[in-house]
């Protein structure tokens, strides 16, 4: 159901669709290995505040960049969305490739304060990071915004029970050697969005400028 161009009731395919490239984008994986390395020096009081922090924070953010992306882009920022998406794609190809090689998409300062790390890095830019803003942004376009919306609440609340279940699934994996390839096969997923992304943003300036 439409009224203009905004679809009320989105389609469950496009839900689905929208849903699997927002988690890929948001790496959930990942999460599992920072909330085990951090239990190490808090408390499951301490790690519960960071988790429901950090997946609020990335909510509201991807949701101020799918209402008001485009003005911030062309009227605060002056640029233009392909050129973000292309900056964009090439951050995730550089974090895939690591992750590809040392099993490590962002390496956290050790130096942080832990009363921020719910905010930075975590929920910027580790959940709502470049990958999920652009995709906030585009998906729009291509999903609907009802789509979209869903696949942003559905996506975080997946990464938020996988990071609540990050200990134990954490042991798990580590004991069964399952971690670092995982974390491996997340970096290779991700390179590719990336990739995909620039693409993506190539072909919107070559049509923008009519060659």
């Amino acid at each position: 159901m439409k009224i203009g161009n905004i679809e009320l009731i989105p389609q469950i395919p496009h839900i689905i669709s929208a849903t699997v490239a927002m988690l890929a984008l948001v790496n959930p994986i990942q999460k599992i290995f920072l909330i085990s390395s951090l239990r190490e020096n808090l408390n499951d009081s301490q790690i519960r505040t960071i988790i429901l922090k950090s997946s609020v924070i990335a909510f509201v953010t991807l949701l101020v960049f799918l209402a008001f992306g485009n003005m911030i882009f062309h009227y605060v920022f002056h640029i233009q969305l392909y050129a973000f998406r292309i900056t964009c794609g090439s951050v995730l190809v550089y974090s895939g490739l690591m992750a590809l090689n040392k099993g490590v998409i962002i390496q956290i300062d050790k130096n942080i304060r832990i009363q921020d790390i719910s905010s930075v890095p975590i929920a910027i830019p580790m959940i709502a990071g470049p990958g999920t803003i652009t995709a906030a942004v585009s998906f729009p376009n291509e999903y609907g915004a009802s789509a979209t919306i869903l696949a942003i609440l559905l996506s975080l609340i997946i990464n938020y029970l996988i990071m609540r279940s990050a200990r134990h699934t954490g042991k798990f994996l580590i004991k069964h050697n399952f971690m670092s390839p995982l974390l491996r096969i997340i970096g290779l997923i991700v390179a590719t969005i990336g990739i995909q992304m620039m693409s993506d943003g190539v072909l919107d300036f070559l049509k923008i400028n009519g060659i």
